[in-house]
This record gives structure tokens, C-alpha cells and sequence, in this order.
């Protein structure tokens, strides 16, 4: 059980961080959000995953994203079993997250759900369903990939810097796709929110699907194109 809690802290870690600076930036919804809001959310959100890299990295592998799970068990890296429970920990920690950082900003504050963005600014009117699920899963298979990589054993010494490289990498994610989504790519991260937020005029929870769609989709994605370049299956075996 260690391991499942060990996902459970972490993505109530980076659903409360990264959920919690949204809020307070301002970055609820793109079309009012100003640039500092976008890049301190993004980079609260990478930070958020470098801590708990290095914190419970060495538990369970640190993946707090059903998407990274997905992509792992695909690429043969873990059991069905512990893939399903990772899931089940991982949700369990977002809502737990939404819920206590509800009662500190209020359930009417957005809680940082993810949802279609108007950009206003740019003159796109708003997000269409199929862009913002391309954006989805362009932007998870991107970041799957990443984190497949950074931590394969083909990399070597280079393992000890996956958890800086990995969330570095999710500052430029969201730093591309929160003016779309508001960037998910992590499915617990969005249902958590979007089950507790009462912001008016809120479309999270129909919304929804586009951000577990989205992200599964893109984390097969990666796992496909790794079993393809990074080739873990051929290192096993060579081992």
C-alpha cells in the first residue's frame, strides 16, 4: 500500500499547489488571466512535480497522472494491478485536494478547473471542443514521452536529474496550453476540481470528458512512440 498512498500524497501535492496558485494568480480562466498569473501557475505546477519527484520518487516512481500510468503499463514498465490502484490513489488525492483547497478559497472560486478557454485577447472567440482535445492530447503525448524518457534505464546516470527534466517540462506545457484548456494533461488533476467547483457559469464537469479523453489518449500515444525510438523492451532483454 505504501506505493498507492505514495500517489495519493503526490497528486494531492500537485493538485493543491497547482490548483491553489491558479486561484490565487487569477488563472482561472484564460481570458482574464494576465501573463504573470499564466507563467507563476505554470511554473507552480512544474515545482509541484520536481518536489514530489524527489519526495516519493523512490516509492512509487512518482507518476501522479492516470495519463503517465497509462503510458507506463503500455510500455510494459508495470502490472495492470498496480496501474488500475495508481488511477484509483491518483483521483482520490486530486478530490481531496479540490475539497480542502475549496474550503480555503471557496467552492465558488473555480478551484483551477480545467474547461474550454475564450481568448478575448487574441480574438479566437472560444476554444473549440476539437481543439482544445487536439491540444490535450498533443500536449500529454508530449509530456508522457518526457517523462518515459528521462527515466528509462537507457538514460544512465542522467535518472538522477528525470524528476528536474520532467518538470520542466510541464512548465512549458502549460505555458502552451493553459490560453486552450488551461492545460490538464492529467486526468485526477481535472476531475478533482470539476467535481466541487460551483463557479457560476462553470463547464467543468460537462466538460470533463475532454480532459480524461484527452490525456489517456496522448499518454498511449507516447507509449507507442517510445516502444518505437527508446526501444526498454530491447534493453531488458539484452540484460
Amino acid at each position: 500500500m505504501k506505493k498507492y498512498l505514495a500517489e495519493l500524497v503526490g497528486t494531492f501535492v500537485l493538485t493543491f499547489l497547482g490548483c491553489g496558485s491558479a486561484v490565487s494568480l487569477g488563472c482561472d480562466t484564460a481570458h482574464v488571466a494576465g501573463t504573470a498569473a499564466v507563467v507563476g501557475t505554470a511554473i507552480a505546477f512544474g515545482l509541484a512535480v520536481v518536489a514530489m519527484a524527489y519526495t516519493i520518487g523512490g516509492i512509487s516512481g512518482c507518476h501522479i497522472n492516470p495519463a503517465i500510468s497509462l503510458g507506463c503499463f503500455l510500455s510494459g514498465r508495470m502490472s495492470a494491478k498496480d496501474c488500475g490502484m495508481y488511477i484509483v490513489f491518483q483521483i482520490i488525492g486530486a478530490i481531496l485536494a479540490a475539497v480542502v483547497l475549496g474550503v480555503l478559497a471557496g467552492f465558488d472560486s473555480g478551484l483551477g478547473a480545467n474547461g474550454l478557454q475564450t481568448l478575448e485577447e487574441i480574438g479566437t472567440g472560444t476554444v473549440s471542443t476539437t481543439t482544445g482535445l487536439i491540444a490535450e492530447i498533443v500536449l500529454t503525448m508530449i509530456f508522457v514521452l518526457v517523462v518515459l524518457g528521462a527515466t528509462s534505464k537507457t538514460n544512465g546516470a542522467t535518472n538522477n536529474f528525470a524528476g528536474l527534466a520532467i518538470g520542466l517540462s510541464l512548465i512549458l506545457i502549460h505555458l502552451v496550453g493553459i490560453h486552450y484548456t488551461g492545460t490538464s494533461v492529467n486526468p485526477a488533476r481535472s476531475i478533482g476540481p470539476a467535481l466541487f467547483t460551483q463557479a457560476p457559469g462553470s463547464q467543468a464537469l460537462n466538460q470533463l470528458w475532454i480532459f480524461i479523453v484527452g490525456p489517456f489518449v496522448g499518454g498511449a500515444l507516447a507509449a507507442g512512440i517510445w516502444k518505437i525510438i527508446g526501444c526498454d523492451c530491447c534493453k531488458k532483454t539484452e540484460d
